[in-house]
């Protein structure tokens, strides 16, 4: 074997998870490779995992490219600014998406070079157990054999599939296709009203698709924060988003250019619902398809996932595994984490990542956030909170911009007054939560944001505001 397949690390997967994770290693002195197997159409390598290609990043770009729209077929006119003529580009919508996402993926193979990481473009597996490690062979554009002393798995997940609705990404479309459709669907469905359900649902509603979301859950956004979560149906259903819960999904039928549902609502009452696209969006699924895990004794779960102990090592000495293939929230952020912590552990450091503190995001508009307990989790778990909430309709930003909807919420103990949530509906949600991340970090108390001078006017001040909503004393409100 020659000595340059021979690394320190090699990392299975080139997502948010294993990038990083072979970008800290490289930091860390170790002689580090990545095995990506994603491929663009011109068939040159991707990375970035679903995040970067059909996740994260493309959503975020039609997001914002679809709220440009109907902000100008709707709002511009209260700001004086008249718009005649407005016309949708779409395939100029989906032109600039996919140019983000491929500066994403050249982003990341910059990042390789510069912090001298080997990259194998192919899937990586396997192989068995070599001297002081394990083989890996990648197969694909690039054929290879390499050795490995750590292994990283970092292989991430997979769009779950509704038995007898198989994705075909043109009729029934996972996430991938629903991020390329080529045409306005006259009837969208979507089937779950999860984040991707609602994100994928927000764009094309915007663009002019009548859209009905089928969700199986009696209630809305189950994770979220209750009070949180119904003040976004009532901005949803306001905005034209037909959501039905408490569904039964039946028999789903293919016709020539349409999908036919058939369902029993929350009565009981059998339904028919035809459209021209569905996307099914109900949950992920551990992707270890050819990992070849079992050649070594890799231990996986009965759901598929890769058994791991709460620092992310395997069952197996000198194998680790992060991100969506292993237990906890799948965001890439928390994958992010991981990866950086599992370098450092293998440098024999003390990498850390605290789940109480993992904020997540709904890239709605409204954009929802949150960190930390829900209301209905600290009444459940016994424990004495207080509540503070400030709207969005009393901050002079909010005004200013124009988009006065929704509410910061802070969940407090009633003792030490620590801050044990804070849950976030409105305009950038998704940045205002870090100064929660941050103070949650700290063991901060609602009273140590409160008296924090916060910039006026600024969106920042809600949060300040709802802080001091916990001892009653919000000053705008």
């Amino acid at each position: 074997m020659s000595n340059e397949k021979q690394f320190d690390v090699v990392v299975i997967g080139g997502g948010p998870g294993g990038y990083i994770a072979a970008i800290r290693a490289a930091q860390l002195g170790f002689k580090t490779a990545c095995i990506d197997e994603w491929s663009n159409a011109a068939g040159k390598p991707a990375p970035g995992g679903t995040c970067t290609n059909v996740g994260c990043i493309p959503s975020k770009a039609l997001l914002q490219s679809s709220e440009h729209f109907e902000h100008a077929g709707h709002a511009f006119a209260e700001h004086g600014i008249n718009v005649s003529g407005l016309e949708l580009n779409l395939p100029q919508m989906l032109k600039r998406k996919d140019t983000i996402v491929k500066q994403n993926n050249d982003g990341i193979l910059f990042l390789f070079k510069k912090n001298k990481v080997s990259f194998f473009h192919g899937r990586g597996s396997f192989a068995g157990k070599a001297e002081g490690g394990y083989t890996i062979n990648v197969t694909g554009p690039t054929t290879e054999t390499l050795t490995a002393k750590n292994v990283v798995v970092a292989t991430g997940s997979n769009a779950r599939q509704l038995p007898g609705a198989e994705f075909d990404e043109k009729l029934i479309l996972s996430n991938t296709g629903a991020l390329a459709i080529d045409a306005v669907p006259s009837k969208l469905g979507v089937i779950g009203a999860g984040v991707i359900g609602l994100e994928m649902g927000s764009v094309w509603r915007r663009v002019g698709a009548d859209v009905t979301v089928l969700e199986g859950l009696p209630t809305f956004l189950g994770a979220v924060d209750e009070q949180i979560a119904k003040e976004a149906h009532k901005l949803f259903t306001k905005q034209g988003l037909k959501i039905s819960l408490g569904c039964k999904i039946g028999a789903i039928t293919k016709g020539e250019n349409n999908v036919t549902v058939q369902y029993a609502d929350s009565t009981g009452a059998e339904q028919t619902a035809t459209f021209d696209r569905l996307i099914i969006s109900i949950g992920r699924v551990p992707n270890t398809i050819g990992l070849n895990g079992e050649s070594v004794g890799l231990q996986l779960d009965e759901r598929g996932f890769v058994v791991v102990d709460d620092e992310c090592r395997t069952s197996l000495p000198g194998v680790w595994a992060v991100g969506d293939v292993v237990r906890g929230p799948m965001l890439a952020h928390k994958a992010e984490e991981e990866g950086v912590a599992v370098a450092e552990r293998i440098a024999g450091q003390h990498g850390h990542v605290n789940f109480n503190t993992i904020p997540w995001v709904i890239y709605t508009s409204p954009e929802i956030a949150w960190v930390g307990k829900t209301e209905q989790q600290l009444k459940a778990e016994g424990v004495a909170y207080k509540a503070g909430t400030f709207p969005f309709m009393a901050n002079g930003r909010a005004r200013a911009l124009g988009d006065t909807s929704g509410m910061v919420k802070f969940l407090a103990d009633a003792t030490t007054d620590e801050i044990l949530g804070v849950h976030i509906v409105g305009p950038v949600a998704s940045e205002l939560i870090s100064e929660a991340v941050v103070a949650m970090e700290f063991k901060a108390s609602s009273e140590d944001i409160a008296r924090i001078c916060h910039a006026h006017p600024s969106l920042s001040e809600a949060v300040k505001e709802a802080a001091l909503a916990v001892d009653k004393r919000s000053l705008n409100f």
